[in-house]
């Protein structure tokens, strides 16, 4: 599904704050998948600039039922990270979650989850960081990607940003609407904040108060159960 029209900035160009919220476009869904093992702070925060600069009528959280990029390592229940995913969007009544990759059996392909959102005649945009952007060539079938869905890319600290000729070197004639956003720029990593669970380190102020309550109640993380909410 491809509309051939950009929201806000045109493909390839910054979305600098400065230009100010962008209208909503009716029908627009913006999709955020991953792990989310546990859902941050940074992650709540990517997806409300890419709602503001790009005018999406709705983000969309989908937590991935079986990772393709993570074989072999042990993660949280997906009823967990779904329940997690929940408390944290509770406030904000644009955001939504979806459990559409948890009910699919094996890997969890974006372009299959596309492809069932396409289906509805929404106008999709992918949500991701720029490591993930830049890890594009080894997903499944990114050709097919690219055709289904805009792509709005946050910068992650600590992983180069990805450049406007990146397509093009990777993906020779392929179109796609690409917007990159200049922020936020907000150093969290799930896997440290685990580590930080598993040391029994508090998670306030990393993750929303009703996410770390739930993984102090759930004891996620770690064997010895501790309150997260104090």
């Amino acid at each position: 599904m491809t509309s051939g029209r950009v929201v806000g900035p045109a493909p390839n160009q910054a979305a600098g704050e400065a230009a100010g919220p962008a209208p909503v476009v009716p029908g627009s869904i913006g999709i955020f998948g991953g792990t989310f093992d546990p859902i941050h702070l940074a992650h709540l925060a990517v997806a409300e600039a890419a709602r503001d600069a790009l005018g999406l009528e709705r983000v969309l959280f989908i937590p991935a039922g079986e990772p393709p990029h993570k074989p072999g390592r042990a993660i949280s229940d997906g009823e967990h990270r779904l329940a997690m995913v929940q408390l944290a969007i509770a406030g904000n009544p644009s955001f939504a979650a979806s459990r559409i990759e948890l009910e699919r059996a094996g890997p969890s392909y974006t372009v299959d989850t596309l492809e069932a959102l396409a289906a509805t005649n929404a106008d999709l945009t992918l949500v991701l960081s720029a490591e993930a952007f830049v890890d594009l060539p080894s997903w499944h079938e990114p050709r097919r990607v690219l055709g289904l869905a805009r792509f709005v890319v946050a910068p992650r600290d600590g992983f180069p940003d990805a450049g406007p000729t990146f397509l093009e070197e990777h993906f020779p004639g392929v179109a796609a609407g690409i917007v990159f956003l200049d922020g936020p720029r907000m150093r969290l990593s799930a896997s440290e904040l685990r580590a930080r669970a598993a040391g029994g380190r508090s998670l306030r102020y990393l993750v929303p108060d009703a996410v770390a309550a739930y993984i102090g109640d759930h004891g996620l993380y770690r064997s010895t159960r501790r309150d997260d909410r104090t």
